[in-house]
């Protein structure tokens, strides 16, 4: 177990952001040296092609780590994750659209003890319309989905205790969900307004492939959610109804053929039952499956969503 030995630390993914990340890192600093406490900058290199990594080499005290390729936020953030020495975290972007002022309220709230993460909401969001109107969509939908109270599940500028960490699964797109993810374990999910800004340099990353990619996790998170523990209760009455039905249709059709000797090969209505039936023992079939492997496969699995290709600790001068 590792022993946390510093007050906070914080995780930046970056990727193409050589115009970006020494003002973010000036003002990172000047923020967290007011805060009198001890800390880590911990930057996430994902797969940069530009002079991302060069830049951030120029930086002082700062934790570099260079993943193999591009692997998604996502990844990235667990990657950080897996490095941090702090009682907090703080998760943040590295496009400078995040306020680094805002880390300071959100600190001493955390603090007290009353929630176990907090998430930033950015109630005046400085994006093209667009973005905005996908985003408030997104919210809408993870809200009904998952059950949440989060207004923007999509905000990266969030603060976690260490313990909340610890066991956070991340792939695909799933560091939007990570507030149902936590919620869903019994932790305690706070959030408070956080200033946002617009971006001034480099390209978005935010575009449909995402977009697709970002719905099709919110299905899975929303599904694993209600039935990662007990599958067999989706599987099973989908199962069991088709059954029903396909019993009833043989059921009719049997009557037929005694009461009015018809024939029965010749007529799809049989087919459809014979098909209906052994769909309905399939789906079922495949709940008892999928019940097994989810008590044994989750927790066993040591799969990693990130390769790092090296750690690059630089001192000051």
């Amino acid at each position: 177990m590792v022993i946390s030995l510093i007050d906070l630390s914080v995780i930046i993914p970056v990727m193409n952001e050589e115009e970006n990340v020494e003002p973010l890192h000036t003002e990172l600093s000047e923020v967290l040296n007011t805060m009198k406490i001890s800390y880590e900058i911990i930057y996430i290199d994902d797969g940069s092609t530009d002079k991302t990594v060069e830049i951030l080499k120029t930086l002082q005290n700062i934790v570099i780590i260079q993943l193999n390729k591009n692997f998604g936020q996502s990844a990235a953030m667990k990657a950080g994750f897996d490095h941090v020495n702090g009682k907090y975290i703080v998760s943040m972007d590295g496009d400078l659209q995040n306020d680094p002022k805002s880390i300071v309220l959100m600190y001493e709230e955390i603090k007290k003890g009353n929630v176990d993460v907090i998430c930033g909401w950015r109630y005046k969001r400085k994006d093209r319309l667009l973005k905005k109107l996908f985003s408030k969509l997104a919210n809408i939908l993870r809200r009904r989905l998952l059950d949440t109270r989060i207004h923007d599940s999509g905000c990266s500028l969030r603060i976690y205790s260490k313990q909340a960490i610890d066991s956070i699964p991340l792939q695909g797109e799933m560091h939007r969900y990570i507030p149902a993810l936590l919620n869903t374990s019994g932790y305690r999910i706070g959030e408070m307004k956080v200033n946002h800004r617009r971006r001034m340099h480099g390209k978005t990353k935010y575009g449909w492939r995402r977009l697709i990619r970002g719905f099709v996790d919110l299905l899975l998170i929303s599904f694993w959610n209600r039935f990662s523990t007990r599958p067999l209760h989706f599987f099973g009455p989908i199962g069991l109804f088709l059954t029903f039905i396909g019993m009833v249709l043989s059921g009719y059709l049997v009557v037929e053929r005694l009461l009015f000797i018809t024939t029965l090969t010749d007529r799809p209505l049989f087919l459809l039952a014979l098909i209906i039936m052994i769909l309905g023992i399939q789906i079922f079939t495949m709940g008892f499956i999928a019940e097994y492997l989810s008590k044994i496969s989750y927790q066993s699995s040591e799969f990693s969503p990130y390769v790092i290709k090296q750690v690059i600790r630089t001192e000051d001068n």
